[in-house]
């Protein structure tokens, strides 16, 4: 299994980015997904998850209202739309697939290798 996440950047406090997590290697509509991100001195955190379905979601309650996360089986890729940046958004995100369960637990069978989001004040 591969991920590939992409669309991160350096955006002004309140603006947004649309992440991508592009996936390969085993049915992709067969997996829940999520989105995790670190901090510089700090522990990875789950962000959000999405079912395999698309129709169930979940967010910490960190990003709840300001990020939604969604996901395009068609092209085996899920989106982690974030706007009403903040500064303390700051971060690498991880995209993981998994089980939905392991996902909120903030672990996943597979992970992506991370795009740098910053945040400017």
């Amino acid at each position: 299994v591969q991920l590939q996440a992409s669309g991160g950047g350096l955006v002004q406090a309140g603006g947004s980015l649309r992440l991508s997590c592009a996936a390969s290697g085993r049915t992709f509509s067969n997996h829940d997904m999520g989105w995790f991100r670190q901090a510089p001195g700090k522990e990875r955190e789950f962000v959000a998850v999405v079912s395999r379905s698309g129709f169930n979601t979940y967010y910490a309650d960190s990003v709840k209202g300001r990020f939604t996360i969604s996901r395009d089986n068609a092209k085996n890729t899920v989106y982690l739309q974030m706007n009403s940046l903040k500064p303390e958004d700051t971060a690498v995100y991880y995209c993981a697939q998994g089980s939905y369960g392991l996902i909120l637990r903030g672990s996943g069978d597979y992970w992506g290798q991370g795009t740098e989001v910053t945040v400017s004040s």
